[in-house]
């Protein structure tokens, strides 16, 4: 059956078409602007996300959807009123590809959200599981929470599945953000004092670990109207990350140790708290349900995933 692909030109939708293509799975890409990379592979262009994007041409023959298309987090947001740019894409977008792909008959919509619907942050050996009652904490969370709702609300109406994916941390080739810096700081030898955070315990998930079970949730019948995790199902401290990131690289990390009291309060006297909850925090996921419903285990273990990130940051 043909899928639709949304945010096709993003970090995990480039890699969800390259698999498609690869397995000559049928596929349309849809993308906000139509620029010249995407011209190849006939990706409609819908411009931009909200209550009123007409989706209906790209949605024509369609059965299946991946919706991928969204506002993500940003880590310096200047806006004024973010909970609302968030809502604009994140809900009242997804709602609205819902219903007209409810009217166009589509089958199956896999909605890729976040694990930030259950929190910030997890006790050691408590991790997040499916049925924890949600708790978002800043607006992106909130407002993908609010979409997951709807599109529950919108398919049961409609008779249309919605298989809802909350993912970690996503990481593989050209990752950005704080995890495409620690690898540069890794590779170019950079002194770091987190050999103290051994402690903690973070879940992330693997490129193609997330387009695998993407794909699997498209063919699968018990995925239907299910809510899943997913990790690599190897959660590591910072301390190992960093180690094991340096052995993927060929450099090895220089890690010195400061106690992470101490780092906690450098980073609260200079504002950067949230920082040091990402570095040195906990959140870890239960993927159990993904693993035994779908009978699926990651396919790429974590340091062959560090690997296949180190490619372009390596130098």
């Amino acid at each position: 059956m043909t899928t639709l692909v949304t945010g096709a030109n993003g970090f995990v939708g480039t890699a969800l078409c390259e698999r498609l293509n690869r397995e000559s799975i049928p596929f349309r890409a849809a993308i906000r602007n139509n620029h010249q990379t995407q011209r190849r592979i006939g990706a409609f262009s819908i411009g931009d996300i909200d209550g009123q994007t007409d989706w209906r041409d790209a949605l024509q023959s369609m059965q299946l959807v991946v919706h991928l298309a969204a506002r993500v987090h940003i880590m310096r947001d200047t806006s004024s009123d973010s909970l609302t740019d968030f809502r604009r894409v994140n809900f009242e977008g997804a709602v609205q590809l819902a219903k007209q792909a409810a009217d166009h008959g589509v089958r199956r919509l896999v909605f890729v959200s976040s694990i930030k619907v259950n929190g910030e942050s997890t006790s050691i050996g408590r991790p997040f599981n499916p049925d924890d009652t949600p708790s978002p904490k800043d607006p992106f969370g909130v407002s993908k929470y609010e979409a997951e709702q709807a599109l529950r609300r919108v398919a049961t109406e409609a008779g249309m599945e919605v298989v809802i994916i909350r993912s970690p941390l996503v990481y593989g080739p050209c990752v950005k953000a704080n995890f495409g810096s620690m690898m540069r700081w890794v590779a170019r030898g950079i002194p770091l004092p987190l050999a103290g955070v051994t402690e903690n315990r973070r879940s992330m998930v693997g490129l193609d670990n997330l387009v695998d079970l993407i794909v699997t949730c498209l063919r699968h019948p018990a995925a239907a109207n299910q809510t899943f995790l997913v990790s690599d199902d190897e959660d590591l401290s910072t301390a190992s990350l960093l180690r094991r990131m340096g052995e993927a690289q060929g450099t090895p990390a220089r890690l010195f140790y400061m106690h992470p009291v101490a780092l906690e309060l450098g980073a609260t006297m200079l504002g950067k708290r949230s920082i040091y909850q990402r570095l040195c925090g906990s959140l870890q996921v239960d993927s159990s349900k993904t693993r035994q419903l779908l009978d699926w285990t990651p396919p790429v273990s974590v340091d062959e995933g560090l690997r296949r990130a180190a490619i372009p940051t390596s130098r």
